[in-house]
């Protein structure tokens, strides 16, 4: 949804978005869009965006971008917002403003643009306009940086400029970005095995209108096919097995581990029976280590979970986050190196436990507390707006008894 929007604003035209996003995150990403320059007409089954193609006839004073708390808003739009000569300041809020933002320190300036920031974190101050130069750039800490630079270059029409990558991690995110590009006819990279993206000048495409329609969220739904495979039977319609989003892994692990899951012509069924233990290399698909961890506290054995390093530097470090609150849940968790060793087999115990006000910790505490032995009270449960609002919504439908003073969710 937030490069659908992204791209929606580089184009010149009309841009129909079907199946929109109603998250924080993707409500943050809108609002970007209109401070933008883009007009924005919203209603429950489509968002309509007219741009002039940013950054042409775009000028306004003061202006501030709020990215809300979504990572990947800040990494794709301050690199977009770089395009424009005007002085733009970039700003969060909530865990996002402690993030580390000092890729645009080192990177920007090679561009063109000038940069202030507080100690390469937000708020960020660019001015530019962004000069299409070869780059090489580190794509170690998050694949995010590279699709700001890729969307912005989308719009190039210089004659061969690349952006050179080292160490890029999340490779099926960027397989994602590329394919937005070519949906929204702009300008796409040869792909030189993801280790240098060469733009090649490009015929301008004439104004006109398109329709997008955004794929079911394999994130949020990883968490329903783990609740299935506890407390199942379900039902989880909608979503794409071709999909080149990065967590449409969980669909295979679960293939791999239980006999219970199937898929008809309805949607993908779950349903609970014994499972095993896994190992699982989740560096390219590091969103799905809590519904991850949750799955192996209810499988047989001790499971093993690769990729640890990526979790330092999301809402919460998620590594330690998990360990702590599924600790107090009675499930054991060891971390060593860029490993997490899961002990399933046990019975987790309910407990309060709190969501470091992370989306993905409070759904994961959820999905833990369906066949826990007592209540699970989770504090800051609203953490899951940024990403899935519904997601308690949808545990109800399961079964689950649900209450809601919303600061703390009650199962």
């Amino acid at each position: 949804m937030q490069r659908a929007c992204a791209a929606a604003l580089l184009r010149n035209g009309e841009t129909i978005i079907l199946n929109p996003g109603k998250s924080n995150d993707d409500k943050a990403a809108i609002e970007i869009l209109k401070i933008l320059g883009a007009q924005i007409s919203i209603d429950d089954d489509k968002i309509i965006v007219q741009s002039n193609g940013f950054p042409n006839h775009f000028n306004a004073d003061d202006i501030t971008i709020n990215c809300g708390e979504s990572g990947l808003s800040v990494r794709m739009f301050t690199t977009i917002a770089a395009l424009s000569e005007q002085q733009i300041t970039v700003n969060g809020a909530g865990s996002l403003l402690s993030r580390p933002m000092d890729f645009f320190d080192k990177t920007l300036p090679k561009l063109g643009v000038k940069i202030s920031s507080r100690e390469g974190k937000l708020p960020l101050s660019i001015e530019g306009p962004l000069l299409f130069k070869n780059i090489e750039i580190d794509g170690s800490l998050s694949s995010q940086f590279l699709t700001g630079l890729l969307m912005a270059y989308s719009v190039s029409n210089t004659d061969k400029v690349s952006i050179k990558v080292n160490n890029l991690n999340s490779k099926p995110y960027i397989d994602l970005t590329l394919h937005l590009l070519q949906k929204f006819g702009l300008n796409v990279p040869e792909n030189k095995n993801y280790e240098e993206f060469i733009f090649h000048k490009k015929e301008k495409k004439k104004t006109g209108n398109i329709t997008y329609s955004v794929e079911s969220d394999w994130s949020g739904a990883a968490f329903l096919l783990v609740a299935g495979a506890i407390a199942g039977p379900i039902t989880v319609c909608g979503l794409d097995i071709t999909s080149t989003q990065a967590d449409k892994k969980i669909f295979d692990l679960m293939m791999e581990i239980s006999s219970g899951i199937a898929i008809d012509i309805k949607g993908i069924i779950v349903h609970p029976v014994s499972m095993r233990a896994f190992e699982f290399d989740a560096t390219d698909c590091p969103d799905l280590f809590p519904p991850l961890a949750v799955l192996a506290a209810y499988c047989d054995g001790v499971s093993t979970i690769k990729g640890v390093s990526r979790l330092a530097h999301k809402e919460s470090n998620r590594a330690i986050t998990l360990q702590e609150e599924l600790g107090k849940m009675s499930v054991k968790i060891e971390l060593e190196n860029d490993t997490m060793k899961v002990y399933g087999g046990g019975n987790p115990k309910g407990a309060i436990v709190h969501s470091h006000n992370d989306h993905r910790i409070a759904m994961a505490c959820a999905v833990a507390a369906l066949k826990a032995e007592g209540a699970t009270t989770i504090e800051n449960a609203d953490a899951i707006k940024k990403s899935y609002p519904d997601f308690f919504k949808d545990l109800k439908r399961l079964g689950a008894d649900v209450s809601l003073p919303f600061q703390q969710f009650n199962l």
